[in-house]
Order: structure tokens, then sequence, then C-alpha cells
């Protein structure tokens, strides 16, 4: 019951607090707004210079085979999303001068030169001289994230034109089956996920501030000289910034689907991710508020798990897994002490791949665990730092 009250005395509070309770509230679905308008609700379009220096040649019938050209055409029309859309763009240059000079300003992020022979040895090929040969010359710069997929996909679109041509076949066949609804998604689909954990992950600064209030207005001096018990205090806490989290989650989840996000799975799934996840970070939070004393202290050291949670945990981008050990049949790495890793994982298999509850169960198993583990851990530090005399 004391609990209770403590929710109401939190939850008044925070609407006292409009600017940072409406913040809080809105920050995430604002990213979401802004990641449709950066990816216009589509997908990354690759850019990608082609050379041609293709003489075209000749042919019986008396037409002439401009191969260079078709290539480009196969290019444009082969490549494509699974929803027809295409997945390269094709910038014209004359030469590898004025490439290198698109390069640079990683307005392309890959050339592709067709030599001078390209189709005269398409036309010998295609008459059975398998003796005739010639280079397609790639390249780019490597240490462009978009470099090995640009050239990738342009080459895959040439071999195929090639291949058509030439009446070959490959040696072997690849058929491509994507998991759920992931090849019909678009790069801002791929995104609202993260953003979901993100919108939890925000809940660090709402638990170490609220706390930090109590502590700094001297109210829990106050409340020392009443029955009231730790577990009263961090309870009532707890419950009132749960909901606030819930609903920042339940805001930035709207508005993606008002923007056309789809959602495979079952949603109350997610939600129990969401709310799992929630606990964690106000454990986090409440471990941050034991060691500040005022609200400005616990904004400034929250930034710091926070920037540890976004760029370490996959809600940003996809880190790489360092193992440590493995764990009932799963890796456990480096970033799997931080919660929003295996939320992230979990609301994919979710929302992406149609995943029920038994197959994201090892990920809510986590996320218990750690939450378990830092809301005791937060528990403790607070009683002990701010509630000795208790």
């Amino acid at each position: 019951m004391r609990a209770i009250i403590v929710f109401r005395k939190t939850m008044r509070e925070m609407s006292r607090d409009a600017w940072m309770l409406g913040l809080t509230l809105i920050f995430t679905p604002f990213f979401v707004v802004l990641y449709w308008i950066w990816f216009s609700g589509g997908s990354t379009t690759y850019n990608v210079i082609l050379i041609n220096q293709d003489r075209g040649v000749q042919m019986p019938s008396g037409a002439t085979l401009h191969a260079g050209d078709e290539t480009v055409a196969a290019i444009t029309k082969e490549i494509t999303y699974a929803d027809g859309k295409p997945l390269l763009n094709v910038i014209h240059a004359q030469d590898r001068s004025e490439a290198d000079s698109i390069l640079k300003d990683r307005k392309a992020a890959a050339f592709i030169l067709i030599p001078e022979d390209f189709s005269q040895t398409l036309q010998r090929l295609e008459d059975g001289d398998r003796s005739v040969t010639t280079n397609v010359t790639f390249g780019g710069d490597v240490s462009n994230p978009y470099y090995m997929v640009a050239a990738n996909l342009a080459l895959t679109g040439v071999d195929r034109y090639v291949q058509e041509v030439t009446g070959q076949q490959p040696l072997i066949g690849y058929v491509e089956e994507p998991m759920g609804l992931s090849a019909a998604r678009s790069e801002f689909e791929t995104y609202v996920p993260g953003t979901l954990v993100f919108s939890v992950v925000l809940l660090i600064f709402l638990t170490a501030m609220t706390v930090a209030r109590e502590i700094e207005l001297g109210a829990l001096r106050r409340l020392q000289l009443t029955p009231m018990t730790s577990i009263d205090l961090l309870g009532g806490m707890t419950i009132a910034l749960v909901l606030i989290g819930a609903l920042s989650i339940a805001l930035a989840f709207g508005v993606a689907v008002v923007l056309g996000f789809r959602s495979l799975g079952p949603l109350w799934v997610a939600i129990l991710v969401g709310t799992i996840t929630c606990l964690s970070v106000i454990g986090m939070g409440l471990v941050i508020a034991s060691f500040t004393r005022t609200v400005s202290q616990a904004f400034v050291v929250a930034n710091f798990p926070l920037a540890l949670m976004m760029f370490f945990s996959g809600v940003i981008f996809p880190m790489p897994k360092v193992t440590l050990f493995t764990l009932a049949g799963h890796e456990f790495g480096v970033y799997d002490i931080l919660p929003p890793t295996h939320a992230v994982v979990a609301l994919n298999k979710v929302l992406t791949l149609g995943a029920g509850l038994e197959e994201v169960t090892y990920e809510l198993t986590m996320l218990t665990i750690l939450s378990i583990v830092y809301f005791v851990i937060g528990a403790w530090l607070f009683k002990h730092y701010h509630l000795r005399s208790r």
C-alpha cells in the first residue's frame, strides 16, 4: 500500500516537470519520424560508376551489339529488392580520372570498367570460341562501408548478362529463401526494433534524475521518519518508471506503424521484452543515483552507461560477437552484460521474423537475470548510501 503512495507521489512530481517527462515520451517517436524522412520509407540504393569503353561489334545479321550499354540496362533491371525497387544507381563516367573524383567525394561506392573488346569477346564466346577472354575492372575506396556491397552487386549483374548472351549456365545455382518479412523490409523498418529498445534505454536518465531529485530535495530524509521501507520506496518508483517506459515504447511503435512498419510476430511478446528491459535499465539508473546527490550530477553520470548501451548493444548498429563462453548452447559475449543486447535480438526475431515466445526464451531469460542483478545491486547501493538509518 505504501508503494502505491510512492507511485502516486512520483507520477505527480513527474507531471510537474513537463519538460523532462515530455522529452522522455516524444524523443523516440521523433527519431522514428526522422528515420522515415531520411530513408523515405524505402531502402538504400548504392551508387556505382560505370566506365563503358566498349566499342561494340558488328553481328553477322548486320546489327551492332553494344554489350556495354546492355550490361548497364541489365544491372539496373535485374539487381533489385524483392519489391522490385532498384538496388543500384548507375553513374556514367568517361574515364578513371572522372570516376576517381566522384569516389573521393563518396558520391559513389565503386566503379566498374567495361573494356573495349567486351562486345567482341562475348560474340566469340557465343559462337563457341572458348579461347578468348577479357577483363572487367572494378574498384573503389575499400574503406567505404558500402564498397563491397555495391561492387559485388554490380559484378553479379555483369555476370548474369554475360551468361545470358553467351548461353552459358552457372555450374551451381543458388536460391534465396528469406526469413519472415526480412526480404520485403524497407530500410526504415529494419531500424524500428532498435529504435524501440532505444526508447527503453533513455529511461536511465529519468530513473537517475527522479531518484536524485528525492535526494536533493531532502525528501528521503523525511521519508525515513515514516514507517516506509526502502522496498516501498523503490517499488513505487519502479512502477511509475515502468509505466512511463511502456508508454514511450507504445508511442514509438504507434508512430512506426502509422509510417508503414509491419509486425509479423505476436505483439504481447514484444511488450514482454520491453517491460523486462525497462526493469533492467531502471536498475542501472538506481546504481547511478546511488553515487549522485543532485539532478545535474545524475544527468551527467547517466551519459556514460547510456553511451555503452547505445553503441555496444546493437541498438544503433550491429556489433561483432566477442565470445567469452558458451551457455546452454548459446555464445555469451562481452556485450551481453548489457540488457539491450538481448532486447534488440528478441525484438528483431519477433517483429521481423515472426518468432513466438518459445523462440526468444533465451533472450528473455538473460534479460530477466540481468534485470534482477542490476536491480538488486542498484537497490542495495541506494539503501547503503542513502537509507543507512533504515
